[in-house]
C-alpha cells in the first residue's frame, strides 16, 4: 500500500484518536518527514486533517470525503477494486466503461458529484457535490436475464439496513427502487445489465445508488417531494462500504431478503396507479413475489404480477 493511502486508511480507522507522526512513521517504516509530506499531500487533495502538538494527526470530525483507502479499510476481509472520482457523468456509465474495458469484477465506483446522474426511464438524478453518496456496484452474477429482477429490491434492503446501522434512521421502500424518509424520497436505485443476448445471461449487473445525505437546493418541481437524511456526521465511506458488503452477499434465487423488504414496504396494502406501456391502470398492491415483482389486485379482483412500469401511491 502506498504511504499516502496507508496513512489515510489508518486515519479513517481511528477517527476519534490522534495518531502521532512517530507512530505512523514506525508503522510504515518511513521517516516522520515522509509522514508529514504525505499528510500535506492529502490536505492538498481536500482531506481535512487536524494536527495537534504532542498528540498527532486525525481526520476532522466533519471531513466526509470519499477515499479508496477509507472504503477499503471499512470493507473488512472482502476487498474489491474501488474507483473513486471527484466528478463523473454517471457512476453507472463509468462502471459500464470499466467493465467493457475488462476491469475485474466485482468492483465499486464512487464519486463526489455526478454531472449526468440518471434514474429510471432516463430521468435525470440531481447529484450535487457534498450533498449525497453516489455509487455503483458491478457484479457478475451469471444468471438469466429474467432472473435478475430481484437485485433492485435486494439493493433497497442493503441501503435501508446500512442507513439504519449508521444513523438510526428507518427508511421505507416504495416499490421497487425508491427509499423514503418522513414521506420524502431520499434515495433512488438504478439497476442496469450488461447482457449476452446470444446466451441469454447477464454478464454484469450495475447497481447504482444515489442517496441524499444533506439538504441541497432543488428545482421547484421536486422541492416538496425530495428530502435527505440531514446528517452532519461523516458517512460516505462507511455507507459505501456497508452497502457494497451487502451487495457482495447477493445470492441469485435466494429470497431471504424479502421479509425485510416487505417489512419496510410503504407500498403493500395501498391503492396504486400504475403504468404498463401506454396504459394507466388502478389496483391495490397485495404482495411482493419471490422474484421481487409486485402482485397487484385490480378492481375486479384479478391478480397479476407487475415487473416493470411506474407506480404512484393513492390516498386510501
Amino acid at each position: 500500500m502506498k504511504l499516502k493511502a496507508g496513512i489515510l486508511a489508518r486515519l479513517e480507522e481511528t477517527r476519534d484518536v490522534a495518531l502521532s507522526g512517530q507512530t505512523l512513521a514506525e508503522q510504515f517504516g518511513v521517516s516522520r518527514n515522509a509522514v508529514w509530506k504525505a499528510v500535506n499531500a492529502l490536505r492538498d487533495e481536500g482531506y481535512e486533517i487536524e494536527s495537534t502538538p504532542n498528540r498527532g494527526y486525525r481526520l476532522s470530525p466533519v471531513c466526509d470525503r470519499l477515499s479508496e483507502a477509507g472504503i477499503q479499510a471499512l470493507l473488512g476481509e472482502r476487498k474489491v477494486p474501488v474507483y473513486r472520482y471527484d466528478t463523473v457523468d454517471s457512476t453507472n456509465t463509468q462502471a459500464r466503461r470499466l467493465v467493457t474495458e475488462g476491469a475485474p469484477e466485482p468492483l465499486l465506483v464512487v464519486a463526489e458529484e455526478q454531472t449526468a446522474g440518471r434514474g429510471r426511464r432516463g430521468r435525470s438524478f440531481l447529484s450535487p457535490r457534498g450533498a449525497g453518496l453516489y455509487m455503483t456496484v458491478a457484479l457478475t452474477p451469471g444468471l438469466a436475464v429474467e432472473s435478475a429482477l430481484g437485485i433492485t429490491a435486494y439493493a433497497a434492503v442493503c441501503v435501508a439496513e446500512a442507513v439504519q446501522k449508521h444513523t438510526g434512521l428507518s427508511l421505507q421502500i416504495k416499490w421497487v427502487n425508491d427509499l423514503y424518509l418522513s414521506g420524502r424520497k431520499v434515495c433512488g436505485i438504478l439497476t442496469e445489465a450488461v447482457s449476452d443476448f446470444e446466451s441469454g445471461t447477464v454478464e454484469s449487473l450495475l447497481v447504482g445508488v444515489g442517496l441524499n445525505l444533506r439538504p441541497a437546493e432543488m428545482p421547484a418541481a421536486i422541492r416538496d417531494t425530495v428530502g435527505s437524511l440531514a446528517c452532519d456526521a461523516p458517512l460516505k465511506n462507511a455507507l459505501a462500504a456497508e452497502i457494497t458488503a451487502g451487495m457482495l452477499r447477493f445470492v441469485p434465487g435466494d429470497g431471504a431478503y424479502l421479509e425485510a423488504y416487505r417489512a419496510r414496504s410503504m407500498t403493500l396494502g395501498r391503492a396504486i396507479r400504475y403504468t404498463q406501456g401506454e396504459r394507466t391502470l388502478f389496483g391495490r398492491a397485495v404482495e411482493i413475489a419471490p422474484d421481487g415483482a409486485l402482485t397487484v389486485e385490480s378492481p375486479d379482483g384479478v391478480r397479476h404480477a407487475l415487473r416493470s412500469g411506474e407506480i404512484a401511491l393513492l390516498p386510501d
